[in-house]
């Protein structure tokens, strides 16, 4: 087959399990509390953007497995085809073109990796009214994200090796990326909600331009040690290798993780200790800096 006619069924393919993928992540973001589709008649609460939160992490959890079903397949991130630099830029570009005609990139926290040259969504804007500052369309932090994903976090859960199933790992790459991406950036509603609860409490700081003190304002090390102990719970449950015999895997009671997982609980912790929540709470200082604009 000559490489027009590769690129062609490449092309093709991606655009049909895009497709899927796409229809399958609506479905995901319907059953989601969403904050941003709002009435008028309903206000953002902490509650509702918590609730989001906690469902986001299980897509994230079952999506990092889903990857780790495939080796790491260096192939996939450094052979070029057509003009793209590599298979996975070709498929990440196509997929979000693919999505952004279908309005995805209409919902603030769903953000593209190459927002460069997007065609416009085919469908009508939202039709409820905006909670957030407009100050949020300028808060993009992907390109971060794609760095550390495929550079820090990829290497420690996807195995050496080479499979051959590079188009999969690429698409499975994608739908890790848009999970987290999503998680962090709704970093926006946090936001907004504690900003809406508590103006006194931050409007000092956002005059002053204050960072340092818009971070401690944000940071609870409790309830983040807990959503770490959670996602590691859930890694523990939602991995396991289901065996029908009594020696079923468990958590230690000292804490510590024992049995074989798909992918490892003390890294979907390491994920969001050290990437998840603070990308999420830069996300918030961000924005919280351009509030009063």
């Amino acid at each position: 087959m000559g490489g027009l006619g590769l690129v062609h069924l490449l092309l093709v393919l991606v655009l049909t399990s895009g497709s899927c993928s796409c229809s399958r992540r609506i479905l995901n973001m319907a059953e989601a509390p969403n904050p941003n589709s709002a009435s008028k008649n309903e206000s953002l609460t902490l509650e509702k953007v918590r609730q989001a939160l906690i469902s986001q992490e299980d897509t994230i959890v079952f999506r990092l497995i889903e990857r780790a079903a495939f080796p790491l397949n260096s192939p996939t991130y450094h052979h070029q085809i057509s003009s793209s630099p590599s298979l996975f830029n070709f498929i990440v570009k196509s997929t979000e073109a693919l999505q952004s005609q279908a309005g995805r990139y209409e919902i603030p926290e769903e953000l593209p990796f190459f927002p460069e040259n997007l065609p416009p969504s085919l469908l009508p804007p939202p039709a409820d009214p905006p909670v957030l500052h407009p100050a949020a369309a300028s808060i993009n932090l992907n390109k971060k994200i794609l760095d550390i994903y495929l550079k820090q976090l990829l290497p420690l859960f996807a195995v050496p090796g080479d499979d051959g199933n590079y188009a999969a790992t690429a698409s499975s790459d994608l739908d890790c990326l848009q999970a987290i991406s999503r998680r962090i950036h709704y970093g926006y509603y946090v936001a907004e909600v504690k900003f809406r609860d508590a103006p006194q409490d931050y409007e000092p700081a956002i005059r002053a331009q204050d960072r340092e003190g818009l971070m401690k304002l944000l940071t609870f090390t409790n309830v983040e040690e807990q959503v770490k102990k959670r996602v590691e719970k859930k890694a523990v449950i939602f991995g396991q290798e289901v065996s029908l015999d009594n020696n079923t895997n468990s958590v230690k009671q000292n804490g510590t993780v024992n049995g074989k997982y798909k992918v490892d609980p003390s890294l979907v912790s390491r994920l969001y200790g050290e990437w998840v929540m603070p990308l999420t709470k830069d996300v918030q200082v961000e924005y919280l800096l351009r509030r009063l604009d």
